[in-house]
């Protein structure tokens, strides 16, 4: 028998990131009861420390999660470890059915469970990332400036990453893996920009004191790097919504897949938003911040309303029946 948690919350919050801490610090603010719902795997807890959020330049992703916690806390905020196994709807409210058993129930939904990256199949990858196998050029551009850089085609797209990354560095090589046929216009661009351009396949990287030293190709030949730039696919893992109707779904442009959502964050299953890289796979913290709060106010817009014609449909009730 599963146990059961006995409060309604206003809102549940499924992901305890950045977006679903905003969010639920917001809620709390509004004198909402909230419960954010934190699994512990969040996409960049590998990273050393956060950038492009404004006085908190270079903080630990785990100092900033933790700060999160205290100031949900401190405004009355629930926090609780697990994960969402399922969810599904019940009267005028949703019922969350929990790894350890247990359930929560919430008037309504905010997802906030972000994606994860599934890294190209290439031996030392795994192991690097994060640190000197990288993504995001805002993220760790400044870092990494002046040094060589290797960006590991996977599609056409992998030409604008080695144009964008050249803004940081004069040594950019573009490794096209065997997955990439320049046109006459993408050449001419890299050629351009003095980016250069390795063809064949690459086999392995090469790791040398615990950091990159290279890349080794399929000839045996190796392309001196100090970074290396991959393309991942971004899937989402709010895969517990589908008896509510609402799976993720195909990016437009790359491989991976998110909740779809208006510009407040709700999504096509009425009482349910999305909020973060859950939506947006590519925002950055600050923007997924962002996201949660302007998500956090949609929500308790739609509670006033509910509220009020509850209120409004009690009014009109006689007295004494």
């Amino acid at each position: 028998m599963a146990e059961h948690q006995d409060d309604v919350f206003d809102v549940a919050v499924i992901g305890g990131g950045p977006a679903g801490l905003s969010a639920g610090v917001a809620l709390a603010r509004a004198l909402r009861s909230v419960v954010v719902i934190d699994a512990g795997e969040q996409r960049n807890l590998g990273a050393e420390s956060v950038h492009g959020f404004l006085s908190r330049e270079g903080m630990s992703p785990r100092d900033l999660l933790a700060a999160g916690r205290e100031e949900l806390a401190r405004y009355g905020g629930a926090m609780t470890s697990g994960f969402v196994r399922q969810a599904s709807r019940g009267e005028d409210q949703f019922i969350l059915a929990m790894n350890d058993g247990s359930t929560r129930t919430a008037r309504r939904l905010l997802i906030a469970s972000g994606i994860v990256d599934e890294l190209p199949e290439l031996p030392g990858v795994a192991d690097r990332w994060g640190r000197d196998v990288l993504y995001c050029p805002y993220c760790h551009g400044w870092e990494i400036r002046n040094k060589k850089i290797g960006v590991l085609a996977a599609d056409s797209h992998s030409v604008l990453q080695a144009l964008t990354f050249r803004q940081w560095s004069a040594d950019v090589t573009i490794l096209l893996n065997d997955a990439l046929e320049l046109s006459a216009g993408q050449a001419e661009q890299l050629a351009a920009r003095s980016i250069q351009v390795v063809e064949g396949k690459v086999r392995e990287l090469d790791v040398r004191d615990d950091r990159l030293s290279g890349a080794i190709l399929d000839s045996g030949a190796t392309v001196g790097l100090d970074v290396l730039v991959v393309s991942p696919a971004t899937v989402s893992k709010a895969n517990m919504l589908q008896r509510l109707g609402l799976e993720p779904a195909a990016l437009q442009e790359g491989p991976g897949t998110r909740l779809e959502t208006d510009d407040s964050g709700r999504t096509s299953c009425s009482g349910v938003w999305a909020a973060g890289n859950a939506t947006d796979v590519s925002a950055q913290v600050m923007t997924a911040a962002a996201a949660g709060l302007r998500a956090a106010e949609a929500i308790n817009a739609d509670l006033v309303l509910a509220d009020t014609r509850r209120e409004v449909e009690a009014a009109r009730v006689p007295a004494g029946q």
